[in-house]
């Protein structure tokens, strides 16, 4: 089982979020009991931020066994796919935004999404498996 994994779920625990942090990596360390989990390069960039520099960032991962997974060339063009979607239903935003692109490497690459921001990636990716910490139970 392939877990991807969003950034709203690694910076909850990286920053020790008080209402979510525990919960999230309590279903981080449930994904890696059932599997691996992988992480695209725009969670990567987005959660490097919170380290001070890269190595920090990398062995805190290499810790956490989270893979990194590079996006393949059908999910960008499902993300492109997705984000048409979006602007013929007059979505407000003027370009490609992050999610769209995690949305679509975990929907071709991984068997399920892990993240708080289920409403989004439901809409966008419907036949992606999101697990939601909020809204679920162990």
């Amino acid at each position: 089982m392939i877990t991807a994994v969003d950034t709203n779920i690694l910076i909850d625990i990286f920053s020790a979020n008080p209402k979510f942090g525990q919960l999230s990596k309590q279903w981080l360390h449930r994904c890696l009991q059932e599997g691996t989990v992988h992480a695209c390069e725009i969670v990567w960039v987005e959660t490097a931020t919170v380290f001070p520099n890269a190595d920090d960032f990398l062995k805190v991962m290499g810790v956490l066994n989270i893979e990194f997974s590079s996006m393949k060339h059908e999910t960008v063009f499902a993300a492109a796919s997705a984000w048409r979607h979006y602007r013929k239903a007059r979505g407000k935003r003027e370009r490609v935004v992050a999610d769209f692109l995690i949305g679509a490497h975990a929907q071709i690459q991984a068997d399920r999404l892990l993240t708080r921001d289920r409403g989004f990636y439901r809409s966008y990716f419907k036949s992606l498996n999101v697990l939601d910490p909020t809204n679920s139970r162990f």
